[in-house]
């Protein structure tokens, strides 16, 4: 009976422990459409404003459960973090849930320690262009391929056209740009405990418990069980979720009666609902 009258004290009178906001960070980075948000800057801008705007919190959680994505995406929520870590003086307590992986890890790694469950897979620290080739398809249909450009590498890695040993080397000049990018914002982050191993920046990936060994993450553990042990047992995580919109989804994106105003969006949905699906399988996920 008390606990339940409590409720309606003034918050003066309410004995309580610490609170610590709880950002989610969910799902594929920048693979966006107007049913599927994903994560991106814009997406995740005000839930982790509010999150670090609050005074007397100790902390800022993130939750992580993400196979990757953008990496241009992945770095500008890395650097929005790690900014306002800094203007509010607050430590960044990270928790991987199923996976971390690539993008996923960038994000991880903007936090002052990571948390993961042993079975999470944590890593994949590399940089991944796939796509298909038509050629073949097009000429038994009897389809014919019509390409006009100004500039003359403006239709380079054309998935209908053959495939040519020199654009093939210009993509994979960028990313191995894009990897020692991501290579020195890890060990710019995790420069004191990560190991030696060989296959750190290959792209391989692995269990959290072996991600520990490796240096990738901190410990193990869960968050309501981190935070209780780090702030007292009565400290309570709060999710700070991003605003529903007009229809009830998150991000403010999204609803049926879009879907039924825009059909065009139902077919961009279903090629990044595969997309989305491939890149959550690729960890057995």
């Amino acid at each position: 009976m008390l606990n339940a009258l409590r409720r309606f004290l003034p918050a003066v009178f309410k004995k309580s422990g610490s609170v610590v906001p709880v950002v989610r960070l969910q799902g594929p980075i920048g693979m966006a459409t107007p049913l599927r948000p994903g994560l991106s800057l814009a997406s995740v801008a005000q839930p982790l404003a509010r999150a670090f705007s609050m005074k007397k919190a100790p902390a800022v959680a993130l939750i992580i459960n993400s196979p990757g994505g953008s990496p241009v995406q992945s770095r500008l929520i890395f650097q929005r973090i790690r900014d306002l870590a800094e203007e509010n003086e607050k430590e960044v307590l990270v928790f991987v849930e199923d996976v971390a992986a690539s993008g996923g890890y960038m994000l991880a790694v903007a936090g002052d320690e990571i948390i993961v469950d042993p079975s999470s897979i944590v890593g994949s620290i590399g940089v991944v262009a796939a796509g298909f080739g038509f050629k073949g398809l097009i000429e038994k249909i009897g389809v014919e391929r019509r390409v006009y450009t100004a500039g003359k590498n403006k239709a380079i890695l054309d998935p209908f056209q053959p495939e040519k040993p020199e654009e093939v080397e210009y993509l994979k000049a960028l990313q191995i740009e894009l990897h020692e990018t991501f290579i020195d914002l890890v060990k710019s982050r995790r420069k004191d405990v990560l190991s030696d191993d060989p296959d750190l920046f290959t792209g391989k990936f692995w269990t959290g418990r072996s991600a520990r060994d490796l240096g990738l993450v901190d410990k193990l553990g869960d968050l309501r069980g981190t935070l209780k042990a780090r702030f007292g047992k009565d400290c309570e995580p709060k999710l700070i979720a991003a605003p529903r919109g007009l229809f009830a989804r998150r991000a403010g994106v999204g609803g049926t009666e879009q879907a039924l105003a825009f059909p065009s969006n139902l077919a961009n949905d279903l090629v990044s609902a595969a997309e989305e699906r491939a890149l959550w399988m690729r960890y057995g996920l």
